[in-house]
């Protein structure tokens, strides 16, 4: 059976993060999210990158939230 990860604030953030992401991508293409609160969302999904993960939770988390910033980056652009 495997544990599941003490919760931590940063954990939580990018938890938080990881789930906004696809939210954010939603209200864009649904045209139910302005552009500017949309690039809001997206400055904290990119803070909460910018940590030093201290787990492997936490090391996918950072890797699965970049990807999206990825592609949130790109939507915002065009």
């Amino acid at each position: 059976m495997s544990k599941t990860p003490a919760p931590t604030p940063q954990l939580n953030r990018l938890r938080a993060a990881a789930a906004l992401i696809p939210i954010i991508q939603s209200g864009l293409a649904n045209a139910k999210l302005s552009h500017e609160r949309a690039a809001q969302m997206t400055q904290f999904v990119e803070w909460t990158t910018n940590c030093t993960p201290e787990d492997a939770t936490e090391q996918a988390l950072v890797e699965e939230v970049a990807m999206g910033l990825h592609n949130l980056k790109s939507t915002l652009e065009s």
